[in-house]
């Protein structure tokens, strides 16, 4: 199958990075929000997202000024945004990028089953939840497939292709193109919780802070251990903060949810009591740590 239109729902902190490598990957892209000050945000971050590369890009001698600037102005030139989810009827990809509320996205997904022309593949950018659920709400499960980017989308090259038991071989090979297409490695996934990445980073993330909730270690200690021991690029506690303490808890309260009898699925008292005092870590300004912006204090 060949795409050639991409559509994105959501332009904000995941959806607009979504946009950008799309549209640098050579797609016309169709960016939707719900509102027009969300819209012109997004397009805002990419335009100077795209500068900051072509700064780079300069820098490091792999183009001139004038191609760079050619580069970032061509990508610009393919995005089209919009407040109408009517515009994403000719799309042959539509990829979802709205916050974490699985009755939110069965709703979209109902309605993009309604909206989008029979070939168009659908697709959720979601970190937890099933892809199997939002499949059966879009009325065509067989042309729907998880396309997990990670943050920042435009830096991070991975991008976890999940397919459930009715998607149709040639959609899941085709979002893998698409993948590969945008710059980014793809690595296939059934939809199981977590998919890879997290079903394996979560798990390690609780039991640090399970064991700095025993006082096994402090978390300096633990997280120096695994930057060193293991050449992590952060401790798994620097981590927990990093990613959001209540994004951490989130996860975890779906997961065990769902799979009560499964005991990687845990979750830490300590992690329960720092969310409820507001300390979610780096967005707040405290966590585990403190901090300043991105950086620890």
């Amino acid at each position: 199958m060949q795409i050639q239109k991409v559509g994105v729902v959501g332009c904000g902190l995941m959806g607009h990075g979504i946009v950008q490598i799309a549209a640098q990957g050579g797609f016309q892209v169709v960016a939707v929000e719900t509102k027009q000050e969300f819209l012109d945000s997004g397009l805002a971050r990419i335009e100077k997202s795209l500068a900051k590369m072509a700064e780079k890009a300069v820098e490091k001698g792999k183009s001139t000024v004038e191609q760079a600037q050619a580069s970032a102005a061509a990508a610009l030139g393919r995005i089209e945004g919009t407040l109408d989810a009517k515009d994403l009827a000719d799309c042959d990809l539509v990829v979802e990028a709205i916050v974490e509320d699985l009755g939110l996205k069965r709703a979209l997904f109902a309605e993009l089953g309604r909206i989008c022309k029979q070939e168009t593949i659908l697709a959720s950018n979601t970190s937890s939840f099933p892809i199997g659920e939002m499949a059966a709400a879009s009325g065509r499960p067989s042309r729907f497939v998880g396309l997990h980017f990670f943050n920042p989308v435009q830096l991070m090259r991975l991008v976890e292709v999940v397919r459930t038991d009715a998607t149709d071989d040639e959609v899941f090979a085709t979002a893998r193109s698409f993948g590969e297409t945008c710059g980014k490695t793809p690595v296939a996934c059934k939809d199981t919780p977590g998919f890879v990445v997290n079903r394996l980073l979560v798990p390690y993330m609780v039991q640090a802070l399970e064991m700095l909730e025993r006082g096994d270690a402090t978390k300096e200690d633990i997280d120096a251990a695994m930057q060193l021991g293991c050449g992590h690029p952060m401790g798994p506690i620097t981590l927990t903060d990093y990613v959001g303490l209540d994004t951490t808890l989130f996860i975890l309260e779906g997961w065990v949810a769902r799979f009560p009898d499964e005991p990687a699925f845990a979750i830490p008292a300590v992690l329960r009591r720092k969310v409820k005092e507001g300390k979610l870590g780096r967005k707040t300004g405290e966590g585990f740590y403190k901090w300043d912006g991105d950086k620890k204090v």
